[in-house]
């Protein structure tokens, strides 16, 4: 097959892959700006995006400020992850009705409008890379986020400008995107030009790029967008080693550091809301009042929580220092072993939304430097 196309996009011209997208039928969402952060939302046009506005982020900290440039993607990552479209909050996935004497169960499930994420960074691909293998395959998949997912156009944003708290370079997922997208955006500045050097990675995605006026990238254009993000993977805000972490951690399973963590863990439960990649949730059963209905709901939950691990005679982690634990270890070995992956993509956003700053990638070096 040979290579799909490699083009630029004039700034100008950007608010025609909103145009074409819509007209294949597509609800777009994307990045906006709603309470003092990036938030992903449903969006129609160009002047939706965070236009002109970064990010400033660091353990424990988020604050929003106004750029130099009017950058569409100049920020970095907010609060939320997309999973909030193809993993909701709350779903219902069973409706029981009184019928008389009988009773009525139906399915909750139904067709999804196919759906265009704009903006998608390459941590957040690895990210859904993930879900498709937890949620997507197998026995016990998730029939309503496969039923999203198969009808998603993704155009992903590489990183030229990573955050305090990023570390996707050291863990191999950015900040360049590779695979699993439509379309790929590099958005570059040059002798005061705003342009975006837009990649096809699928057939589909080829063929929404020729609907918006573009030219043929050259070797300088391709160069220039590949050296900004070199210079990208070199300025990362932190570092995680990787190499054998699975066996490290659970060495130190037992290092009485996981208690000096516990010391300062609120167990709020915010990682694990902002993790791209975390999937617990709770089941919940409802009825009415009056006995006629009754549904079955799935809800985000937190293996943070004490109720999370309960079982007949009380909670299997009832401990603080036992919950971070099992958080930290099945991202970083528990999930190899499940999965055959790593659970972590480092996107960064545990330690930018964790109250007291908590920090991932130093806890993981100091147990590291402990098993020397």
């Amino acid at each position: 097959m040979k290579n799909l196309m490699i083009a630029i996009v004039e700034r100008k011209d950007f608010q025609s892959l909103f145009d074409a997208l819509k007209k294949k039928g597509y609800q777009i969402s994307g990045p906006t700006l709603r309470d003092n952060a990036v938030i992903y939302d449903n969006i129609s046009s160009v002047e939706d995006l965070p236009v002109g506005w970064t990010d400033k982020q660091d353990a424990g900290r988020y604050r929003l400020e106004k750029s130099d440039r009017a950058s569409l993607f100049g920020y970095v990552l907010g609060p939320q992850s997309w999973k909030k479209f193809l993993y909701p909050a709350e779903h219902t996935f069973l409706n029981i009705s009184r019928n008389g004497k009988r009773f009525e169960v139906g399915s909750a499930e139904e067709e999804q409008q196919p759906q265009a994420f704009i903006g998608v960074r390459p941590c957040e691909l690895q990210a859904l890379a993930i879900y498709d293998r937890v949620l997507g395959e197998g026995e016990f998949a998730a029939t309503s986020y496969q039923l999203r997912r198969k009808k998603l156009f993704i155009t992903a944003v590489n990183c030229i400008q990573p955050g305090g708290t990023c570390f996707c370079a050291s863990m191999k997922t950015g900040p360049k995107a590779t695979g699993g997208f439509d379309l790929a955006l590099t958005e570059m500045f040059d002798s005061g030009r705003h342009y975006f050097l837009t990649e096809a990675g699928t057939k589909l995605g080829e063929e929404v790029l020729k609907q918006i006026p573009n030219r043929e990238a050259g070797e300088k254009d391709i160069l220039a967008a590949e050296e900004a993000l070199r210079k990208a993977s070199e300025k990362m805000g932190r570092r995680l080693d990787i190499k054998d972490i699975k066996e490290m951690m659970y060495r130190r399973f037992d290092d009485p550091h996981w208690e000096e963590i516990s010391q300062r863990c609120m167990t709020c439960g915010n990682c694990t809301m902002v993790c791209p990649t975390c999937f617990c949730v709770n089941v919940e059963d409802t009825t009415s009042l009056d006995g006629r209905e009754a549904q079955r709901l799935r809800k985000w939950d937190s293996c943070f929580t004490v109720d999370f691990s309960y079982i007949h005679g009380g909670s299997i982690r009832a401990t603080t220092t036992s919950r971070y634990r099992q958080w930290m270890m099945h991202k970083l070995s528990y999930w190899q072993d499940q999965f055959g992956m790593l659970g972590c993509v480092g996107c960064g956003r545990c330690i930018t939304w964790c109250p007291v700053g908590i920090d991932i990638t130093e806890e993981a070096a100091y147990f590291r430097k402990e098993d020397k």
